[in-house]
Order: C-alpha cells, then sequence, then structure tokens
C-alpha cells in the first residue's frame, strides 16, 4: 500500500509499505480521508521524529476486516478513530481518559501507525461510528472540532464574551463552536484575511487584524470596557499568553489551547490583579466526539469551510513544504481516492 513516511534527514516521501495485518484483537481501517494536524507539523519540524514514522490521526474510513476477538463494529462500517483508555486508573476516573497512561493506543501520534496510509491497524474499542448523515471530509473534521469543543469545557466561563486569538483549524473550529453555544459576543484576532473571513462566515461577531488594528481598543469597545470573559490561545506564539491575559475580563478564564514547546514570560501581576483563571486544555474525549458528529448529522456543523486544499496522497509531502510549513494554509486534507 501507498503511505507518507517521515524518512530523518528528508522528510515525508511516499513510498510503498506491506499492507498491516490485524491480531485476533484487531480491527483493519480502509482510509478514506486524514486531516493534516497542527501536532502532525510540530512533530516533524521538530526533528525527534523516528525514521519511517507514519503521522496522521484526524481521520474517517471503513472496517474492512475484523479479527476473531474483535469485538464490536462491523465490516463496512464507516468510523473514526480515538485512543484507547483503561476506565480504571485515577485519570479514567476523574473523567479525564485522555490522560491514562495504562491502556493508551493512539493512532500517528502514538505507538500504532498514522492515517496517511491506505490502511490502519487498530482496536475495536478506538473506533466511533460515522452517522449516516455525516460526509466523509466532516466526519474526518470531528477530532479537530472535538479538541475546540474539549477547550470550551475547560473554563468555567459559558455563554459569555469570548476572544480567540489564532485562526488557525482550531480557532476557525473554536469560533464554529462558540457560536452554537450561544457565546457571545464571539471576537477573532487572525491577521491573515482568508482567515477572517471563514470566522465571520462561522459566527465571530467581530474580527480583527492585529497587526494592522488595536485589538486592546476593539476588545474595550465589544465588551462595554470590560474585556473578555473566556480568551482562547491559539496561535501557538509564547508572547501572545500574556497579551491573551491583558484581554481577559476581571475574573476570567485564559486557556491555552496551543502547544507550546518553547517557555513563554508571563506577568504574574495580571493574575493577581484580575483573578485570572490561566489554565490550557489537551486532547478530547469520545464524547466530544460523537457530540461534534451528532451536530454535523443534525446540520448545525459543516467544518468543510476549513478545508484549503484538498489532495492526493502524492501530493502531500510537496504541499506540506509549499502550504503547511510556510502556513499558507489553512487546512489541508488528503482524499484517498484522488
Amino acid at each position: 500500500m501507498k503511505a507518507a513516511v517521515y524518512k530523518v534527514g528528508k522528510g515525508l516521501v511516499v513510498e510503498d509499505v506491506p499492507i498491516p495485518r490485524i491480531e485476533a484483537d484487531q480491527v483493519l481501517v480502509k482510509i478514506s480521508h486524514t486531516g493534516f494536524c497542527g501536532s502532525d507539523h510540530s512533530m516533524i519540524s521538530s526533528g525527534g521524529l523516528a525514521d519511517n514514522t507514519i503521522l496522521g490521526h484526524e481521520t474517517c474510513g471503513v472496517v474492512v476486516e475484523t479479527g476473531m476477538l474483535a469485538k464490536g463494529l462491523p465490516e463496512g462500517t464507516r468510523v473514526i478513530v480515538r485512543p484507547t483508555s483503561c476506565g480504571d486508573c485515577p485519570e479514567c476516573q476523574s473523567g479525564k481518559p485522555y490522560f491514562c497512561q495504562t491502556k493508551r493506543r493512539s493512532i500517528g501520534i502514538g505507538d500504532l501507525p498514522g492515517a496517511f496510509a491506505e490502511y490502519i491497524v487498530v482496536y475495536p474499542e478506538m473506533l466511533i461510528r460515522v452517522p449516516t448523515e455525516v460526509d466523509a471530509q466532516n466526519a474526518a473534521l470531528a477530532e479537530a472540532f472535538a479538541a475546540s469543543l474539549h477547550a470550551i469545557a475547560c473554563i468555567p466561563n459559558q455563554g459569555c464574551s469570548a476572544l480567540v486569538v489564532g485562526g488557525g483549524p482550531i480557532g476557525l473550529a473554536l469560533v464554529r463552536l462558540l457560536k452554537i453555544l450561544e457565546f457571545h459576543p464571539i471576537l477573532l484576532s487572525e491577521p491573515v484575511a482568508e482567515k477572517r473571513e471563514i470566522g465571520l462566515a462561522f459566527g465571530a461577531d467581530h474580527v480583527m487584524d492585529p497587526l494592522s488594528e488595536d485589538l486592546n481598543q476593539k476588545i474595550f469597545l465589544s465588551t462595554e470596557g470590560r474585556g473578555c470573559e473566556a480568551v482562547f490561545e491559539c496561535s501557538g506564539i509564547p508572547v501572545l499568553i500574556q497579551s491573551c491575559m491583558d484581554a481577559a475580563a476581571r475574573g476570567g478564564t485564559v486557556c491555552v489551547v496551543s502547544v507550546i514547546y518553547s517557555a513563554a514570560q508571563i506577568t504574574p501581576f495580571t493574575l493577581n490583579f484580575k483573578e485570572i483563571w490561566l489554565t490550557g486544555s489537551y486532547s478530547n474525549t469520545h464524547a466530544e466526539n460523537i457530540q461534534c458528529l451528532d451536530w454535523m448529522a443534525g446540520g448545525k456543523l459543516d467544518g468543510k469551510p476549513l478545508i484549503s486544499d484538498l489532495i492526493s496522497l502524492e501530493e502531500l509531502p510537496k504541499v506540506y513544504e509549499e502550504r503547511i510549513d510556510t502556513g499558507l494554509a489553512v487546512k489541508v486534507m488528503v482524499d484517498m481516492d484522488l
């Protein structure tokens, strides 16, 4: 089968690899669509990936073979894939299965090869059925929206004023979900005009170019001088964490959604003066994925406007260099039928 494989010193290379064989308790899934996640880019650009790694976890496919001991969804079922958890450890018992270290199995970013390939092997408990009403492109986007939904779940302030800093896929997904969940007003700070336009289409009340507009003044006017009660950092730029704190209302919450590896300097006095809650979000749950799929099935959520580049697997290495690594793409999605 064809797969996009990471090669040390070369980057992504599409090559032929063996179709994986399933064990008795595993399932073989034929991949339909896979989105390129920001974490995929972070891992490639870090230089720390192992040779021959196959990335890709935002995916939709069809069950084509089940092992003798694999119980669950039958062959022919359309599915998305999520990491496993044990259900018994302190993290699982506290409602945070994404922190499970006991039986966590995941594709692309974990111990199983990822979905930038024609087939993957998974365990049945990793699978979520895709509703009939949801097309494959939206299904492959469900995990990105679930990550945004999880960020909203990480804050105590609900239905309030909200600022999203950074209009990448997660930031734009946040805008759409904030609208569905009736936050108001919703503000988006993003320097790229194309992304601001998507933000408006997704329900933002105000969009701002931080390179040419006075962000603090716009927030002041939009919130009657209070600041935003919920602020989501989605840019990945360390210095903007303090800017998010500056934009927050007294008693508000700043949630760092971006995965930022470098140190970030903040002024703790801002926390004292405003009694801000500074938190982060990590991953998402099966339930959050199912909720996003249900919104898609019911017509409340259509994520396809996020897709700027619908490409074949063979195009991925070139698109990575020209569109992903340069920041020009919004969301790249691989269609295995192209």
